[in-house]
Order: structure tokens, then C-alpha cells, then sequence
């Protein structure tokens, strides 16, 4: 089977005759294929995935979660705990998610934390990179100076409130700062008309979804994470991986990304006060700036790459693949045992 062959198992409920047969064709297609290890990745494949994999006998189960706030009902946090009851191992991408999972009441001996990756390949300039090119293509002006967030506008616990309460308290103490909302979604129009009320329009940017990150963040001096609720941020691999320094609220992983002081600062949620005072900060000491976003370069390059959370995954994989054979085997002697 190709990369081309992906099989869909399309759900609209789990309550109706199509996720029965659906999840048939899940167990059917595992048996006909002898599928030794199914790895899920959020609410849904978790249950699903689990309850397909046990009932067709897989050898290896891994369930995940990959958020901090409370966003299940109370049915789809039993199913979601029966779906981790069934799984050998669950996949935290931080160790606040993994705290997270053990005040729920899951077996920590399961969970193993393993970090979102950045492909470092996606952020590599072009060797003809040109900035009056890049700000012509992106609309934005010359002669400023870039604070950036990469969030989609779609949902609040994003925050871009606070982001542009703390820019108009930034704008007023750096009068060359600018700020780009790079997103799309319905809140689109609200954030242009706080930006108004705040008499800061005409230093906002809103540049919709942004196929050529890379070269916005290039463009940047500082970049910003508002966030009210996060599991493990990719906009912070991202900014660090890009050699920015970042200023993020103390959200889910925040912490275990950035080093305080020394690739970024963690500030408070819904502060604008404090984010704006670190963000002046950077931009007042470009120096120190540049220092700190090469300092955050080298630590996605040693911690937070694709290759470095591929290795774990298949350390993972074969760790309880040993686990699997130890307890066949125990298995076998028992049954041999009590036919003695």
C-alpha cells in the first residue's frame, strides 16, 4: 500500500448505523492488512481508533492528547477515558497535558510525553530573498517595524484582544512599531474595529492566511503567542525556529518551550501590561533581540525538530513492542504451566 492508498473511514455521529459500519470496516481493514501498532491523534480517532483496534486484536494501541483546557462534555470525557483505558500507551505533546491526564485519573505509567515537531525545512529563506519584494507581496509599509502573531481568527482563546490592547500601549512608546495579525476567520471584523477604537488602525496589519510564513517572519522583530488556553503552541516552534524572539502567555507548554530570559519571556494570560512591557523591551534592545531568537534557533534544532520527536516515536513503538513480547511470552509459559 502506497502513500496514495489512504483509507477514510468518514463519520457524521458516533450513534447512528454508519459509525457501526464504518467502524467494521476499520476492524476489517486491520485484520486483512495484520496492522501491529494504530496510533491515534485527538477526540475522535482516539475513539474510535481504540475501540476498532481492541475489537480487531491489535498488538500495539496509542491513544493522545494534545490539550489543556476543558473542552469535553461528559459523555465525551467517559468515552474518551475508555478510549485510554484501551490503549497501551497515551501520547502527551507536552508535560503540561501530561499533568493534565494524571489529575483526570489516567494511569501515568501510560503517558509519555513527545513534543510537536517542526519541519526547520519550511522556514528556510530563499537564497534570493528580497524585503522590499516580501513587504510589497504581504502589503506592508517600509519603514516600520514588526510585531507579529500567527493565529487563526476564528476562535477567542486565541486572545487578539490582548494582543492589541498591549500594541496600543507598545505604539506608544515605539512609534516606528507595527503589528500583523496573520489568520483568517469571523473575527476578522472585530479585531479591525477594536483596532480602531484603540486609535492603532493604522498600524495593524491584517494579512489573512499567509502562504509564505517564512518570509513574514523574517519581517519580524518580535513575535507573539495571546492565547488563553494551549496544549504545546506550533506558532512558538515556529517563531523559534524562524531565529525570533517570542513573548507568549503561560499556556499549556509555553514553559517547555521557551527558556526565560533567554529565547523569549512568559507572561500572564490576558495581561496586556506585561505582554507590552516585554515586548518594548526587545524592541528598545535589538541586539539582545537578535541574540535571543538565534539562541531560540538552536534549541528547536536540539529539541523540538521533526527527526527529534521522530526518534522518540520510534523508541516508543519499540518499547512496548518488547513489552508485547514479554508479556506473550509470559503468557505462553502460564498456559503451558497450568497444562502440566
Amino acid at each position: 500500500m502506497g502513500l496514495t492508498d489512504i483509507p477514510s473511514f468518514p463519520l457524521t455521529s458516533f450513534y447512528d448505523y454508519n459509525a457501526a459500519r464504518q467502524l467494521t470496516n476499520f476492524m476489517n481493514f486491520l485484520r486483512a492488512r495484520s496492522i501491529d501498532i494504530v496510533q491515534t491523534h485527538d477526540f475522535y480517532t482516539n475513539v474510535f481508533g481504540m475501540v476498532g483496534a481492541t475489537a480487531a486484536r491489535v498488538r500495539i494501541r496509542i491513544a493522545a492528547k494534545r490539550e489543556t483546557g476543558d473542552v469535553r462534555t461528559g459523555a465525551q470525557s467517559k468515552a474518551e477515558k475508555l478510549a485510554y483505558k484501551l490503549s497501551h500507551a497515551i501520547v502527551a505533546n507536552a508535560d503540561a497535558v501530561r499533568r493534565v491526564l494524571i489529575t483526570q485519573g489516567i494511569d501515568e505509567n501510560k503517558i509519555v510525553t513527545i513534543y510537536n515537531g517542526l519541519d526547520l525545512a519550511r522556514l528556510v529563506m530563499p537564497t534570493d530573498f528580497d524585503r522590499t519584494v516580501a513587504l510589497s507581496r504581504l502589503a506592508l509599509p517600509m519603514d516600520k517595524r514588526f510585531v507579529t502573531i500567527v493565529a487563526n481568527l476564528r476562535h477567542p482563546v486565541k486572545d487578539h484582544r490582548t494582543f492589541l490592547h498591549a500594541a496600543s500601549l507598545v505604539r506608544s512608546e515605539v512609534t516606528d512599531a507595527a503589528f500583523v495579525l496573520a489568520g483568517e476567520g469571523e473575527l476578522l471584523e472585530p479585531m479591525r474595529k477594536l483596532a480602531t477604537e484603540l486609535g492603532i488602525a493604522r498600524d495593524v496589519f491584517f494579512v489573512g492566511r499567509c502562504e509564505r510564513v517564512n518570509e513574514l517572519l523574517a519581517l519580524s522583530e518580535v513575535c507573539v503567542l495571546s492565547s488563553t488556553a494551549e496544549g504545546f503552541s506550533n506558532a512558538i516552534l515556529e517563531y523559534m525556529g524562524a531565529g525570533r524572539p517570542v513573548v507568549a502567555t503561560d499556556v499549556g507548554g509555553a514553559r517547555e518551550a521557551i527558556r526565560e530570559g533567554v529565547t523569549g519571556f512568559v507572561v500572564p494570560v490576558k495581561n496586556p501590561e506585561a505582554m507590552s512591557k516585554r515586548i518594548v523591551e526587545l524592541l528598545k534592545d535589538p541586539k539582545r533581540a537578535a541574540t535571543m531568537g538565534q539562541a531560540g534557533r538552536r534549541v528547536v534544532e536540539e529539541e523540538f525538530a521533526c527527526e527529534v520527536q521522530l526518534r522518540r516515536t520510534e523508541e516508543l513503538y519499540e518499547r512496548l513492542s518488547s513489552q508485547q513480547k514479554v508479556t506473550l511470552a509470559d503468557r505462553k509459559r502460564l498456559r503451558s504451566e497450568s497444562l502440566q
